[in-house]
């Protein structure tokens, strides 16, 4: 573990008896003496506080807000010139096949454009920037630690603080200032609950965790918990559920694709992939990420295996993320068919230990989002 990076909270994680392990080149908590089960079910009744430091924050700025997002918009098929100040989005680069390099936020700060990146991608996403936006300057943020709170008792902890965290809508970004320190904060989060993400200047960022911790309501969470809340949210983790080999219409994540950037839009197309991401948004893709139910008591994890039938030898599709939803209160999991077969109410059969063990496809996501719109 020495050779890891440490974030700023790293020595209130051991002073909290979190089990640490290796995450993205980082050292971070699994989960606290509390454990997983009880950490997952305390963020969805009152909420929990996240360390997720790890991750790339990065500014990209222009001689004005339009130039910046014209400019990144010829790498992410999104509206980010129609964003409205002072408001986030989900995004995504992708490459000439379609498939997404890395999934991210972006928020319109004004006079730049906030993005946080993925731990695991945020210097290849740095590097693909600055080797294909010319006139733009990319800068990572490395002073400000990136806190989360998440769950229904979210907005009244943080309003104590600061009481404009109350009047903030979902994916709002503000500047609030919380325990003294002055905060980026956005309305939004990993888990579907409602809750915020705080970037906080990195030498006030234990000060501030210690400051939402000592509120009855808040328990500090680790990535087991966040792991198992977002599959019950039906939220993609990068690397598992989309990666370079994905499009967007094949992860089922065509809502992020705004009207204006598609085929007959005022700036459709115009990045890498569209030749391939626009003519699926309007046909279909031939494979969709589906959510998916095993009968039973067993999880089924990332690998597994999916046939059409009980018998069948060829497979058809594998699973992608998977475990116990404590919500949902059994096995869920999420994966890849093909189109044919990825209707709702559809059995396919997974193999595990051996066995084909059945599967119902399943509407996303498994427990219903309580975001504040």
């Amino acid at each position: 573990m020495s050779e890891l990076l440490h974030t700023p909270l790293h020595d209130l994680h051991i002073e909290l008896g979190a089990k640490m392990v290796p995450f993205a080149g980082y050292a971070m908590p699994v989960q606290y003496p509390m454990g997983v089960m009880k950490e997952h079910v305390h963020t969805r009744d009152k909420a929990g506080l996240f360390d997720v430091s790890h991750m790339g924050q990065v500014i990209v700025k222009a001689q004005d807000y339009a130039t910046a997002a014209t400019a990144l918009e010829t790498l992410i098929p999104v509206d980010i010139l129609g964003l409205e100040p002072n408001r986030q989005r989900y995004g995504f680069f992708t490459n000439d096949a379609g498939g997404i390099i890395d999934d991210l936020m972006l928020a319109n700060r004004g006079d730049h454009v906030f993005l946080v990146v993925n731990a695991a991608c945020k210097a290849a996403d740095i590097a693909h920037m600055k080797a294909h936006l010319k006139g733009v300057e990319i800068s990572e943020i490395t002073d400000r630690a990136l806190l989360a709170l998440q769950g229904p008792a979210s907005e009244a902890v943080l309003a104590a603080l600061d009481p404009a965290a109350a009047n903030m809508r979902f994916m709002d970004v503000a500047t609030l200032v919380l325990n003294g320190a002055t905060c980026w904060v956005s309305r939004s989060g990993y888990t579907g609950e409602d809750g915020y993400e705080i970037s906080v200047p990195a030498a006030q960022a234990s000060a501030l965790a210690m400051a939402l911790l000592a509120h009855p309501d808040v328990m500090p969470i680790g990535l087991g918990a966040r792991d198992s809340l977002r599959l019950e949210s039906g939220l993609c983790l990068y690397g598992h559920d989309i990666d370079s080999q994905t499009t967007p219409t094949q992860a089922a994540l065509n809502w992020a694709i705004q009207k204006v950037r598609r085929a007959d839009g005022a700036r459709a197309g115009g990045f890498p992939g569209a030749a391939v991401i626009l003519p699926e948004l309007t046909n279909g893709a031939d494979r969709k990420r589906v959510g998916l139910l095993p009968e039973g008591r067993a999880p089924m994890r990332e690998g597994v295996v999916l046939f059409a039938n009980e018998d069948d030898t060829t497979p058809i599709g594998a699973i992608t993320s998977g475990g116990f939803g404590p919500t949902v209160g059994g096995p869920i999991a999420m994966g890849y068919l093909p189109g044919a077969i990825a209707a709702n109410g559809a059995t396919v059969y997974g193999e595990l230990r051996g066995k084909r063990l059945p599967l119902r496809v399943t509407p996303l996501p498994f427990t219903p989002a309580r975001f504040k719109r």
